[in-house]
């Protein structure tokens, strides 16, 4: 049986998803990191592709759109009706943290945001959220094997792309956020509300604070293999 937002069954899709926002993107890690690929849904210009990493792991890859809301939606119906158990999101982040710096790649373990996503879903004002432990600790666990440095810590969920000033740009920095993005809060809150794991890992692709230059669209993808690498391994460990 479909759901509203995808034309997928139950059995159709992995145990295990990674989730770029960008359609393009998910189109591209499966075609660049999974054998066998089979389209099993294709909605509003989302499609979702399920295949086999080089090591024989099924695995399956959905864009998430931009923001909360889109992110919330999708994940609450692969893991409530689709029968997934971990979501990946696979992004790219700002940052203002001036101990990191531009390609490196972010291992969000909490995701903080000010926006009233659980109190919309469940009528709850929580603002914090843990990923997954056993997903964390298996992508510090991996980190140590690709090229590029890694750093843990909580990340910033903003729902105004065009809303940050450097008033809060500065909060954040005190507050020692690792990166900003716009969807691992939901992604997280939705998890824990359906007894599901997530976690999400970034490349930083823009600084706000050091004099570092914004990744071009063709350097976002070359830098992303890096954490795309670790991505699949945590990955096969779950799928």
């Amino acid at each position: 049986m479909a759901t509203l937002h995808t034309n997928a069954s139950k059995g159709q899709l992995a145990k295990v998803v990674l989730m770029p926002g960008d359609p393009v993107r998910a189109n591209n890690i499966a075609n660049e990191f999974l054998r066998d690929v089979e389209v099993v849904s294709n909605v509003r210009g989302i499609a979702i592709y399920t295949g086999y990493t080089k090591n024989g792991k099924r695995v399956s890859v959905m864009a998430s759109g931009m923001g909360q809301p889109s992110i919330g939606i999708y994940s609450y119906e692969l893991f409530s009706q689709l029968g997934v158990e971990l979501i990946i999101r696979v992004g790219t982040a700002g940052s203002f943290n001036p101990n990191i710096h531009v390609k490196d790649v972010l291992i969000s373990e909490r995701a903080h945001t000010r926006s009233n996503f659980a109190y919309q879903l469940d009528r709850k004002d929580i603002f914090d959220c843990d990923a997954s432990i056993e997903a964390v600790e298996a992508a510090k666990r991996y980190s140590k094997e690709i090229d590029r440095n890694v750093i843990v810590g909580t990340t910033y969920t903003n729902d105004a792309f065009y809303g940050e000033t450097e008033r809060m740009r500065n909060i954040w920095a005190k507050k020692g956020y690792i990166g900003v993005e716009m969807e691992a809060f939901a992604l997280y809150y939705t998890a824990q509300k359906l007894s599901k794991k997530a976690l999400t890992l970034l490349t930083v692709s823009n600084h706000f604070i050091n004099d570092e230059p914004d990744l071009t669209k063709k350097e976002k993808e070359v830098a992303m293999k890096n954490m795309m690498l670790l991505a699949l391994k945590v990955a096969e460990d779950f799928a």
